[in-house]
């Protein structure tokens, strides 16, 4: 286990004993969640008032920062992130201040030593804006970002990038990122 590096998990359909053994395993202190609602129809024991008190129980600090860092920003509030087909454009996520200020608070828990982890649904990173969004964010800050997939295993932001472009790199002869959006429309 690297202290120095944030760590990202996806609760998927995991029961609440596995997903902590991974915290555990990981020494996770600070869960963050970055659903934009943090709330599960399918696994009621992940919704945000379920999971702080199990965490909490165990010794693990849970936080909640879809406010900032969730890939699905309120439709009123910020338009401007989303296409005109439902999409979401992370490209402008990230020129938000709202997200600046989420990435800040990473940063401070980075520099800082704190074993965090951010958690969305998705069990895999490649599809999740844990991945497309928060990582290549992080990266450019040279803070790594390691990925705890839907096996418990570890992977590195660079593996699940190119695992998502099926082995090419995400920039194109343009100089722009590929897989920049959402996979989903919100309408």
């Amino acid at each position: 286990m690297t202290k120095n590096a944030l760590y990202s998990i996806g609760h998927g359909n995991r029961n609440q004993e596995s997903f902590l053994d991974l915290l555990k395993q990981y020494k996770i202190e600070y869960l963050i969640d970055v659903r934009s609602s943090p709330y599960s129809k399918f696994n009621p024991h992940f919704n945000q008032t379920e999971l702080n008190f199990f965490l909490k129980k165990h010794g693990i600090k849970y936080v909640f920062m879809g406010d900032t860092l969730g890939g699905r920003p309120d439709k009123v509030k910020h338009k401007i992130c989303y296409f005109e087909n439902g999409l979401i454009d992370y490209e402008m996520i990230k020129t938000q201040e709202f997200f600046k200020f989420g990435l800040n608070r990473l940063q401070t828990a980075f520099e800082s030593g704190v074993c965090v982890s951010i958690m969305c649904s998705e069990a895999n990173p490649c599809d999740c804006h844990r991945s497309k969004l928060i990582g290549r964010e992080l990266q450019t800050l040279e803070i790594p970002l390691k990925h705890i997939d839907e096996k418990g295993k570890l992977k590195e932001q660079d593996a699940v990038i190119l695992e998502l472009n099926q082995g090419k790199s995400d920039i194109n002869l343009f100089g722009e990122r590929e897989n920049t959006t959402s996979r989903k429309k919100y309408l």
